[in-house]
């Protein structure tokens, strides 16, 4: 018998310096076919982590990525970040209506990721 052990990923959820949770808040706004679909994608980047590509995950520039979960005509996305010891951090979530990432959304997550990297640096 042959046992592959494969590294541990973990997803995190940014919080805001108020304690609110954006992309629960959005994952909790969804319905229900919606939230279930959108919980198998996370549970395939726990398992596959970096491994994870098309149609599920895919770069949007630097250190960002989106997680991509299709339900019907809706586009649901949640952008994330790898930030260290295998640790995920979830960002910003919305549902995309355009074949170009909206520019707002992206500079929402930019927003989240430095606003997390300094408060986790004071830390």
């Amino acid at each position: 018998m042959v046992i592959i052990a494969s590294a541990a990923w973990e997803i995190e959820y940014y919080e805001t310096p108020r304690g609110r949770c954006p992309v629960q808040e959005f994952i909790d706004s969804l319905d229900a076919t919606s939230k279930a679909k959108v919980a198998r994608t996370l549970d395939l980047l726990e398992q596959f982590g970096i491994k994870l590509r098309m149609p599920f995950a895919k770069h949007v520039e630097g250190d960002l990525w989106e997680l991509r979960t299709r339900v019907g005509s809706d586009q649901h996305r949640i952008i994330y970040f790898l930030f260290t010891g295998g640790v995920f951090v979830l960002l910003h979530g919305f549902v995309k209506k355009t074949s170009r990432m909206p520019q707002r959304d992206l500079e929402t997550a930019r927003d989240r990721r430095d606003d997390f990297l300094s408060r986790r640096r004071r830390a």
